[in-house]
């Protein structure tokens, strides 16, 4: 429950869309990824274990990703809740950013715009009711700041991970602070906290290190194998995957309100029910903790 908010609620866990018809909002990538028959799949499972929202942006998949969730909900006659985004082009060359009639053209069908009159689109929108609230993406703990003095975001959704843990410093105590909720999307890494990504082994065709490897090369390294190795004893002991583990660690956290999963296929949510089914706590906690901190004082210089 949102403090600034009350009544508006946001689900545990979301269902990510972002491979719907692409790999995100890369244009080059429009048209690959999931099919619709596989969009529809994967919506079908997740709704059956009690995922019911669904996290997409209005560029993932040049348009495909909100289309199929929209042809999904009317073939289905369900209506899950959502969270979209915009700021990318729908298509390469298209415009782009944050212009206020922009937003209001692309919830009906740029960074140097003032947040003033951005979050004014957002809250005309929230007034007629086309939305429900609105919040921020990929914003630094400054920017937040920023955002708050200009608007009333109720939300900030970043990547976060056990590996990509950027924001614990200033950003997750301020969202506690000012009453914010906070939405990690990537808390499997592109992979990395799934165990398919082996030492001396090439990457497996179709990961996001053979498609989309630029946010997660950091992560290259002999630090973060070792890393994943304790990861992985820790997980085996526990009777879980490594994934499991991961989306445990983010679900015990209680300053992470929502995690957006993006599987590939209904398998891939097995993780999310091994999470819930054993809750880390206590001593693992302790053991994963240390695990990567190790990681990270081997990283320093």
């Amino acid at each position: 429950m949102l403090e600034e908010n009350p009544g508006f609620s946001i689900a545990r866990v979301a269902l990510g869309c972002g491979n719907f018809g692409g790999v995100g909002s890369a244009p080059e990538f429009f048209g690959q990824g999931l099919t619709e028959d596989q969009a529809f799949e994967l919506m079908d499972a997740a709704w059956e274990v009690g995922i019911d929202w669904f996290d997409s942006a209005d560029a993932y998949g040049g348009g495909r990703s909100e289309r199929a969730i929209g042809r999904w909900m009317a073939s289905r006659g369900v209506r899950p809740r959502l969270t979209t985004k915009t700021f990318n082009p729908m298509e390469a060359g298209a415009d782009h950013g944050l212009k206020p009639d922009r937003i209001a053209r692309q919830l009906r069908s740029n960074p140097d715009v003032p947040l003033a009159e951005t979050f004014g689109a957002f809250g005309a929108a929230r007034a007629d009711g086309s939305i429900g609230a609105y919040g921020v993406s990929n914003f630094d703990a400054r920017q937040l700041e920023s955002a708050l003095a200009a608007g009333s975001p109720v939300a900030v959704q970043n990547s976060y991970s056990l590996l990509a843990r950027q924001d614990e410093p200033e950003l997750l105590p301020l969202c506690a602070e000012r009453g914010l909720a906070y939405l990690a999307f990537g808390p499997l890494a592109g992979g990395w906290l799934t165990g398919i990504y082996r030492r001396d082994v090439p990457y497996p065709a179709g990961s996001r290190m053979t498609q989309r490897p630029e946010p997660y090369r950091e992560f290259v390294s002999r630090q973060t194998f070792d890393t994943l190795d304790e990861l992985q004893v820790i997980a085996a002991r526990r009777g879980t995957s490594l994934a499991g583990l991961a989306l445990g660690w983010l679900l015990a956290d209680e300053r992470v309100t929502q995690v957006v999963i993006g599987p590939d296929r209904p398998e891939h949510l097995a993780p999310v029910a091994e999470a819930l089914r054993h809750p880390v706590t206590g001593d693992d906690r302790t053991k994963i903790q240390a695990a990567v901190a190790r990681s990270h004082r081997e990283d320093v210089p």
